[in-house]
């Protein structure tokens, strides 16, 4: 199809991914305007602000722990953020070191306190937000996944973003227009929001396009697995938080395990695995289902029944892994743009004031009467004179201590970073980091030849899954005919050289088995590459840990994709 014949839309302001960031910038600007119009305190701004979700609805997509901070609902929100479908406030809290026997108790680092904070759903509280934007006739479109950045050169020579292109529905498998076919729209905007989640594809556009991340250590990010569980009565608090480290990723594997209570006898189990392990034989998914299989936990679960599973990346690179975060006609925010605390493992308040922040900047251009990069640039300042400043910057060495000293580092780190300022190992300003699937090791190299496998955990299908079971309870669901979303670049590599180097770790580090290895007579190989989309949870992990960079995971046909309003 001609590019003529795409329908074009135009909106002034346009946040994509309606996460905790989109949908608190959006109504933060909204609200902005409304005052100021009210006041007569200069010319009237009138612009039109809408949302893009890739989800089926508000939320469908959105997965976090989560224990939220309240700090940037109650700015957001000063009069109403109480009303908000909290679970419970956080009242008892514990730390437990793990064993292949049971728990012991530790003191909770400091980091790890959560008094005052709230156990929630993310999906229950944007599905509680959105709203409160179309009240204030600010569009939420939903099913309507962003595809690509539109970049113009202007008259100065300079690149600029002036839209997204949503994605085309009604292609087959082969890409071919299927009869309900409907290309995708144009949207052209004054600036362009991104708060897509983790490993966004348009901002991984942009950083390629504008070398964002120029300078900066790259992102690193982990895994989180989690699903909710409805157990007996009595067995768990609302509001009852526990974090765990040891068992079962010990002292070489970058994470945790944690226990949230809810409402209603439900609870949160969920394991966190950083994406830079050495062992490409190791699979995140087993290891949460032996996690599970730890007598303290098993004793939480017993009896119990699994209502909802989810995984998602958490990007944990910290304060000198962020990307830069604005450009010509465009600002990136939220968990797209590394606001994430990796030492107190929490986004949701961070994301919200960073789409604040872009809120008062695109505010402060309108009022100007002009959007440019000039003015657009003033998002970092407002970032470097902010809280968000205040509680990321300390804690700016943490993730990259563990590539230098594994957990044992991680808690030196913590111990003096806390007297430091956040200074690697309390005398290095910075500390550099490596990109996550620089981590694995070859198995064909030394440092690989002793690596095995970890013992498989047996799936009883009451506590412990395999992961089509998992994906059932995630809600998953794609159109089976339409082209695959996750472009794998040189399937001929994965089972020659990928095979024989790392024994296929996409099969493993999947935790949806999307990715398959199967037997083909008529490859030399006697094997192919099936990849199985339609189990896809949208997670982006494969995206981040292949070895080779050879996987590119795009939208696919709007509303595709799990369903997590409930987690």
């Amino acid at each position: 199809m001609s590019e003529e014949e795409r329908e074009v839309l135009d909106i002034d302001v346009l946040f994509v991914g309606a996460g905790p960031a989109s949908l608190a910038g959006a109504y933060h600007l909204g609200k902005l305007i409304e005052a100021h119009n009210e006041a007569g305190d200069g010319e009237a701004i009138e612009v039109s602000i809408a949302v893009l979700e890739k989800g089926q609805e508000v939320g469908s997509h959105a997965l976090s722990g989560a224990v939220v901070d309240p700090r940037a609902f109650k700015e957001l929100m000063p009069d109403t953020w109480q009303d908000a479908p909290f679970e419970a406030k956080v009242e008892d809290e514990k730390f437990l070191y793990m064993t292949k026997k049971g728990a012991v108790s530790l003191p909770i680092p400091p980091p790890l306190v959560n008094k005052g904070k709230y156990v929630a759903s993310l999906g229950k509280l944007l599905k509680w937000m959105a709203p409160q934007l179309e009240d204030m006739e600010i569009d939420v479109f939903c099913e309507f996944p962003g595809q690509r950045v539109l970049i113009e050169e202007g008259d100065d020579g300079k690149k600029k973003v002036v839209g997204v292109r949503t994605g085309d529905r009604g292609l087959d498998k082969d890409g071919k227009p299927k009869s309900n076919y409907e290309p995708g729209v144009d949207i052209h905007s004054q600036v362009v929001v991104l708060g897509e989640g983790p490993r966004g594809t348009l901002a991984k556009q942009l950083e390629a396009e504008f070398k964002l991340g120029e300078g900066k250590n790259p992102q690193a990010y982990a895994i989180g697995i989690k699903e909710i569980w409805e157990v007996p009565e009595g067995r768990i608090k609302p509001g009852e938080v526990i974090h765990t480290m040891g068992q079962p990723l010990g002292w070489d594997v970058f994470g945790g395990g944690f226990i949230y209570g809810m409402q209603d006898n439900q609870v949160i189990v969920g394991l966190v695995v950083g994406l830079d392990y050495k062992n490409p034989l190791l699979d995140p998914h087993n290891e949460f289902n032996r996690f599970k299989t730890n007598p303290w936990v098993k004793r939480l679960l017993e009896g119990g029944k699994m209502a909802f599973y989810g995984a998602k990346a958490i990007p944990e690179g910290g304060w000198f892994s962020m990307p830069k975060s604005w450009g010509n006609g465009f600002l990136i925010c939220g968990d797209s743009g590394g606001f994430l605390n990796n030492q107190k493992l929490k986004g949701v308040h961070l994301a919200m004031k960073s789409g604040m922040l872009a809120a008062e900047t695109i505010f402060e251009s309108l009022k100007r009467g002009e959007v440019n990069e000039v003015g657009l640039s003033q998002f970092e300042h407002k970032v470097d004179h902010s809280w968000i400043r205040d509680e990321m910057y300390p804690s700016r060495n943490f993730h990259q201590a563990f590539n230098i000293a594994g957990n044992a580092g991680l808690m030196v780190q913590t111990g003096l970073g806390m007297i430091s300022g956040g200074l690697g190992f309390g005398f290095l300003p910075r500390l550099a980091g490596h990109p996550d699937h620089e981590g694995a090791k070859k198995l064909t190299w030394p440092e690989g030849w002793k690596m095995e496998a970890p013992d498989r955990v047996p799936v009883d299908n009451e506590l412990t899954f395999d992961r089509l079971g998992d994906v059932y309870n995630s809600g998953t669901g794609h159109e089976e005919d339409q082209p695959v979303h996750l472009i794998v670049h040189d399937p001929e590599h994965c089972v020659t050289v990928c095979a024989h180097e790392y024994q296929n770790p996409c099969e493993r580090f999947c935790p949806a088995a999307v990715y398959e290895i199967v037997d083909d007579d008529t490859h030399a190989t006697g094997k192919r590459l099936q990849i199985n989309a339609s189990n896809c949870v949208h997670c982006k992990t494969c995206d981040i840990a292949d070895p080779y960079q050879i996987i590119d995971w795009v939208p696919p046909e709007g509303g595709g994709g799990p369903n997590y309003s409930k987690m």
